[in-house]
Formats: structure tokens, sequence, C-alpha cells
């Protein structure tokens, strides 16, 4: 048997040990993971006395590993309407039946809301189990980052100076601080790639302080500090993207 017959029966071995491109569906895989969230927060702590119920939207990424492990980012946006004891916070400026009056000599239109956002670096992991592979399962991330929030006076008309432009930074009662967040849920990443989602319970634990050195409302120099809590329930729709094909296929 000479050279070139021997040549193609090596090559042939060679391809049939060389590693299957692995799959989803097989293994753990390594992925890049772009999401979008919501949640609804209930509020404890400080945050509690100030406003209710608010809810989140937001994006993030994180990088799975092999492994499991997950490394990534995220920032949401908070909004709400219950702030609490609002009639409280212009009463300084509002007349007696609870009011402001414009420069056309009526009443002018507002509405109180809250507005906010969180930041964080997050890392985890995933706990491969009741999943159709494993790259689902339990999704336990730590995050360190940043919690702001602020009573937002929402004044279209514009028509009351009391309440338009820097008069407004007086009363929305701004805060800011370092936060930790902790996220555990499911994580469900399926093998066609057509649906993939989380879903969990969403803590976060933030030391805020005033922003602005002087309350308006409460006509005393800004001091002190506060602990922030919130605890929601979060959803996230995820599109993955894989650094090896989520479909098995073979090369030579």
């Amino acid at each position: 048997m000479n050279l070139r017959s021997i040549l193609p029966l090596l090559l042939l071995l060679a391809a049939t040990r060389l590693p299957a491109q692995k799959s989803i569906a097989d293994s753990a895989i390594s992925a890049n993971l772009i999401h979008a969230n919501f949640a609804l927060q209930f509020p404890g702590g400080d945050l509690s006395e100030q406003f209710g119920m608010n809810s989140l939207v937001g994006a993030a990424y994180l990088h799975k590993t092999s492994s499991n492990w997950v490394f990534g980012f995220e920032g949401n946006f908070m909004f709400g309407d219950q702030v609490k004891n609002e009639n409280e916070v212009l009463s300084l400026i509002e007349t007696s039946d609870g009011n402001l009056i414009d420069m056309e000599g009526i009443y002018a239109n507002y509405n109180f809301n809250e507005r906010g956002f969180t930041a964080f670096v997050k890392a985890g992991k995933v706990i491969p189990a009741w999943g159709p592979n494993s790259n689902s399962g339990f999704l336990v991330t730590l995050g360190a980052g940043y919690l702001q929030h602020k009573i937002y006076i929402e004044h279209r008309d514009k028509t009351a100076p009391q309440i338009t432009g820097d008069y407004l930074k007086g009363y929305d009662e701004l805060k800011n601080g370092p936060a930790a967040n902790l996220f555990a849920g499911y994580l469900f990443l399926g093998n066609a790639n057509k649906v993939n989602f989380y879903a969990g319970i969403d803590l976060t634990l933030a030391s805020t302080s005033y922003v602005r050195p002087y309350s308006f409302n409460r006509m005393e120099y800004t001091s002190g500090r506060f602990t922030d809590f919130q605890a929601g329930l979060k959803i996230g729709w995820i599109i993955p993207v894989y650094r090896r094909a989520p479909k098995e296929y073979y090369y030579y």
C-alpha cells in the first residue's frame, strides 16, 4: 500500500476523532444574553415613607460561561404614581384648598409621580434544573451599583413659575447612593432558540442621601443618610447570542 492510498484513510480517521461542535441541547455552552426586563416593586425602609408601589423597566447584558457562571451589567428606569403625603410637598405655596395659582390667576394643573433609576454590575451562577438543557435552571446573581429617586412634579403647561425650572429642585427630594442587588429566580434557554426568558424575585438595598442642599418644603438644610429597600417580581425576555451555534454540526 503506497502513501497515496494511506493518506485518505488517515484523514478520514482524524476527522472522526475531531470533537463535534457542542449544542445547547446537549451541553453547557458560553453565550451572550441580551435582555429587556420589567418588574413590579414594593418599597421598604425609609423609601416606603415616601413612595408606594412602582414599576421598573430596563435592559441588561450577561455573559454566561460554559461552566454556567454569569457576568454583566444592568440599567433600569423606575417610575410610579404613588407619592405619599403629596398634599404636604407644596403646602407652603398652595392655597388653603390645596391648589397653586398660576400667572393667569387660575389654578395650575400638576400632579406628583416617582422617578428614578438603578445601575448595577452583576455576577452570578446558573444551577441546572428543571429545564430542557444544562444551560437552564436556577439563576442567582449579586449586583453592586447605584440607586436614585425623586418626586417628579409633572406640570406640562408650565404656567406656574413656583414649580418651573430650578424651583422644582427645591421640592423634588432627590436622593441617591450606593446600592446592592440580589436576584433569585429561574432562567430558561430553549433548544430551538425561540423561547428564552427569566423570572424571579429582585431585591435592592441602598444607602442614600439628599442631593439638594436645601428643602423648600421643610424650610431646612438637608442632611443624614437613609436606608431604602425594594422587593420586586421581575421578568425578562432574552435574545441569546451564542459563541457556538445552538444546532450541532461536525467539521473536518
